[in-house]
């Protein structure tokens, strides 16, 4: 079975940066997209940004275009987090789906292996 961990998240003033990662382990298959998605107290799950398989493909939520940057490097995967805001405050959740042509969908019942998220507070 595929696992997901992800780290990195903790506290930020509104302007600053940070980066958190998904690490994959146990039953990783071959090839599988990867999604980040976020939920806020009292909201639904928002999907953020994606990433496929070899990378070649990338998708971004109008709300973080030019703010959030998706990456992979072997079994993680990073969202660089830049210019944040109050309103990106959420727990990060990644998500995984197996196979070579699965897309970059930021819908979450796209997914099938999801790890226990990483809280990221944005605040004065």
């Amino acid at each position: 079975q595929l696992q997901l961990v992800e780290s990195g998240g903790g506290f930020v003033q509104p302007g600053g940066s940070l980066r958190i990662s998904c690490a994959a382990s146990g039953s990783t298959p071959a090839f599988y997209s990867v999604a980040w998605f976020r939920q806020a107290p009292g909201k639904e799950r928002e999907g953020v940004s994606a990433i496929t398989s070899i990378g070649s493909t990338t998708n971004y939520a109008d709300s973080v275009k030019g703010r959030f940057t998706i990456s992979r490097d072997k079994s993680t995967v990073y969202l660089q987090m830049n210019s944040l805001q109050p309103e990106d405050t959420a727990v990060y959740y990644c998500a995984a789906k197996g196979g070579l042509f699965a897309p970059a969908s930021l819908t979450p019942q796209f997914y099938d292996s999801w790890g226990q998220g990483t809280q990221v507070t944005v605040s004065s």
